[in-house]
């Protein structure tokens, strides 16, 4: 690389560079957590920066640190039946796909980075990571697989790995897989036909979950209550709807649930599911305030008493990092992620988990449940050992993959 010339600032250049692939389709997870990496990498290191590249249709609403910034891929959706299409172009699928590998190409080659951590989907969307894998393993530049603590039950992960052929292009091009949660949670990869050698070669690494702490840049907008108060969110929102109805329903029910919630919509709840809950919220008055998104919720959950949320992955972390009591709600379709996340954490003590199936859907059992926050025992009580230290394990990693070559292909 060039560092010859300053910047227009007068900064040199920086002597290092991440690009982070983020496919993302629906929902905040991979940008969220593409976004938190890489803000820690940068911090880390003042000779460092690092491109996200997402399909997140709302990345732009999202703060960025110095040196990370993103490229916005073109949008796709997934449908009802399953089946995918262009988000907003109205062109073909194929032709969204093949704008995206090209825009990938073209990013790459211009930014040249040093390591490319791809999130999840080990060929990205559709085989659209395959051109950018070629080029970076062949300029040498390390390659890493970043999955989350859960993916799926092992039957439909197994049968979903088979039909992308991530195997192949683990094989292939990856140097490291990382896996942002602990054992005793999951072990995503078991049964996958991993080979042997990544586990005796200290490739596959268990990271910890990823700390979130609140942000320090100066609040903007709407500011949490200054009294006690329970934080809803759904994360997204886009699969959000049951979760809010039922804490509404909660509080119609029972007259005496005195705590206030904050309920978060998320930015992909529908229109019409708003404008309902926004009527319902107005009839409880101060027992509850409804909120839109807010990029930075983590200042909410700081300042929250209790949650009550899904079970994704990055209110997860949210909910360890800032040690709040926590009821979930875990979403069972289209995947099993939330409800075994959910279910071990609640076999570990760390939260509590609400699943209709076994507990009821009855307005009473979330009034009980939300009122019995203020005694719940905090995440901490039962902290495993390294459960938080997944920011500081891949920023280790990225210090050692500086002097490391990356593998041929024939690996």
């Amino acid at each position: 690389m060039d560092g010859s010339s300053a910047l227009a600032d007068g900064r040199a250049p920086a002597a290092r560079r991440v690009l982070l692939y983020s496919h993302d389709t629906f929902g905040l997870g991979h940008l969220r957590r593409s976004r938190t990496i890489a803000q820690a990498l940068v911090a880390d290191d003042p000779e460092l920066s690092a491109l996200i590249v997402t399909g997140s249709p709302i990345a732009g609403r999202f703060d960025f640190a110095d040196r990370v910034d993103h490229v916005r891929l073109p949008g796709v959706v997934k449908l009802a039946d399953g089946e995918y299409a262009s988000h907003n172009l109205g062109i073909p699928l194929q032709e969204t796909v093949r704008l995206r590998a090209e825009i990938l190409s073209a990013t790459d080659r211009a930014f040249r980075p040093d390591l490319l951590i791809v999130d999840k989907e080990a060929w990205g969307f559709r085989n659209e990571l395959g051109p950018t894998l070629e080029a970076a393993r062949g300029r040498g530049a390390r390659i890493v697989l970043g999955i989350r603590d859960v993916l799926d039950e092992p039957e439909a992960l197994r049968a979903e790995w088979q039909r992308k052929g991530h195997m192949e292009a683990i094989e292939r091009f990856y140097d490291e897989i990382w896996v942002y949660g602990l054992p005793q949670i999951c072990r995503p990869l078991e049964g996958l036909g991993l080979s042997p050698r990544w586990e005796e070669e200290d490739r596959l690494v268990y990271t910890g979950y990823l700390r979130r702490e609140p942000p320090d840049w100066p609040p903007i907008g709407t500011r949490p209550p200054d009294d006690p108060y329970i934080l809803v969110t759904t994360g997204g929102g886009g699969d959000g709807t049951f979760l809010v109805d039922w804490v509404l329903k909660a509080y119609e029910a029972d007259p005496g649930l005195d705590i206030p919630a904050v309920l978060v919509y998320g930015p992909f709840m529908a229109p019409d599911s708003r404008s309902e809950f926004d009527r319902r919220a107005a009839k409880l008055g101060s027992r509850i305030r409804v909120l839109s998104f807010d990029s930075r919720l983590e200042r909410w959950l700081s300042e929250a008493r209790g949650v009550v949320a899904m079970g994704g992955y990055n209110t997860f972390c949210e909910i360890l990092t800032l040690d709040k009591p926590a009821v979930i709600m875990p979403r069972v379709n289209p995947r099993q992620e939330q409800l075994i996340r959910a279910s071990a954490a609640e076999r570990l003590g760390l939260v509590r988990m609400l699943y209709g199936p076994r507990d009821g859907e009855g307005p009473e059992v979330m009034a009980a449940a939300i009122a019995a926050l203020r005694d719940q025992p905090a995440p901490a009580s039962r902290a495993l050992p390294g459960m938080l230290d997944g920011l500081e394990i891949i920023k280790r990693r990225v210090r050692l993959c500086q002097d490391l070559p990356a593998e041929a292909d024939s690996r």
